[in-house]
């Protein structure tokens, strides 16, 4: 009984440490982004200042990389070396928090959990290799602080815990053996204490986190029952277009020399920042700009700025500037579903959110094939009165995904 209670309260003030880790590192974004991006430019009159500091940016991040190994891990390494390895190395952890904070900072194409995912998992191990109580359950503390970033990240605790615990056609996870009972416990505590923690250091400093803009409400006519299949093969599609992208650039990034590629991407990003800069950062702050105002944009040019940032994103996390996916998908995601709606009916007012959210719901299905988990990361932006259809809809697309990879 007192080694369960210790276990509780390590969970709660893990829960607080990983909530307090993300809060900090949003915010040294948020200000390290502002500072680059509306600061200098402000001060300089500049134009071409973005090709500038992106290139200077990238040759920082390669010479740490070449220096120090590839970091940050993506998210689904970091989860696998957890699971499996029942370890993960901490010895780097400020390069890997200047690998993980630079990209974002830098304008790449990428989102956050990947790094914080690493992170906070890093901060767990070294907890279990020095506080004497946590030693024995040093991979559950890992696992649980995975699931907290997540959740907290996102504002979805469900989320956190799905896409930690939850595997695909039902397999037992390779993780601890605990009851599924206890480790739901154990992971709801550390989530809500991870909430709360940002919830007090937003109301103690002023500030507060808006992440992703929700659509309050969704219209479901018949014909968008008639194109659910039409926007169910165009979210598989865009996986495919990040996967394809995702391998030609592997291929093209071995051909470029360390720290070279990583110039060539910061280099890429600052020209995008001076032509398109909607493709850049994660893609929470374009969504909003989008939904505000999206009919003043052709339909090409919405599925097009779409396209670009799926292949935007593929190029920066094989050139260097690595970082998490889910982010800038979900706002590729947005933008093809809008166009999409756009196209096909007179008032796409009234049939956007349904498309974009099944072809979100796909496209990540196909992606992470965890329907639970990508419902309730969806639920960030989308009613819950589409909840069914998204659910459906990464279901499908993570089936249609496995049909192709066996046939393959």
């Amino acid at each position: 009984m007192k080694n369960q209670w210790k276990t509780l309260v390590l969970t709660v003030l893990l829960g607080l440490a990983a909530g307090t880790v993300v809060w900090v590192f949003l915010k040294a974004v948020s200000l390290g982004t502002a500072f680059l991006w509306d600061f200098l430019p402000g001060r300089t009159g500049l134009s071409f200042l973005p090709v500038v500091f992106c290139a200077l940016g990238g040759l920082l991040i390669g010479l740490l990389r070449r220096r120090f190994g590839d970091y940050p891990d993506e998210l689904t390494t970091v989860i696998g070396k957890i699971r499996k390895e029942k370890h993960y190395d901490y010895h780097p952890m400020g390069v890997m928090l200047l690998c993980a904070l630079m990209p974002l900072i830098f304008g790449g194409s990428v989102g956050p959990e990947a790094g914080l995912t690493g992170l906070v998992a890093a901060l767990c191990y070294w907890v279990g290799d020095n506080v004497k109580v946590a030693r024995e359950n040093a991979a559950l503390y890992s696992e649980i602080g995975a699931a907290v970033t997540l959740g907290s990240l996102f504002y979805s605790p469900l989320f956190g815990i799905f896409a930690v615990e939850e595997e695909p056609q039902g397999r037992d996870p390779a993780g601890i053996r605990l009851p599924r009972t206890v480790k739901l416990i154990y992971y709801g505590l550390a989530a809500g204490a991870g909430l709360l923690a940002i919830y007090c250091w937003n109301h103690l400093t002023g500030s507060s986190a808006e992440g992703f803009p929700g659509f309050s409400e969704a219209v479901i006519h018949g014909k968008d029952y008639a194109m659910a299949p039409v926007y169910l093969l165009l979210g598989c599609g865009i996986f495919f277009l990040f996967r394809f992208s995702e391998k030609w650039m592997g291929m093209l990034a071995e051909k470029v020399p360390p720290v070279v590629r990583e110039v060539v991407c910061g280099i890429v990003i600052g020209i995008a920042a001076l032509l398109l800069p909607m493709v850049l950062f994660s893609g929470e702050e374009e969504i909003r700009r989008f939904t505000e105002d999206f009919g003043s944009y052709a339909v090409w040019f919405l599925i097009g700025v779409g396209c670009l940032k799926t292949i935007l994103t593929a190029f920066c996390i094989k050139f260097g500037f690595k970082g998490g996916h889910f982010f800038p998908l979900i706002f590729a995601c947005i933008c093809v579903g809008f166009g999409m709606a756009t196209l096909v009916f007179a008032d796409p007012a009234e049939h956007m959110v349904f498309a974009a959210g099944v072809v979100t719901g796909a496209a990540l299905g196909a992606q992470i094939r965890k329907p639970l988990a990508v419902t309730m990361l969806m639920l960030l932006c989308f009613p819950a009165r589409l909840l069914l259809w998204m659910f459906l809809a990464a279901v499908l697309g993570g089936r249609l995904m496995e049909r192709l990879t066996n046939r393959k």
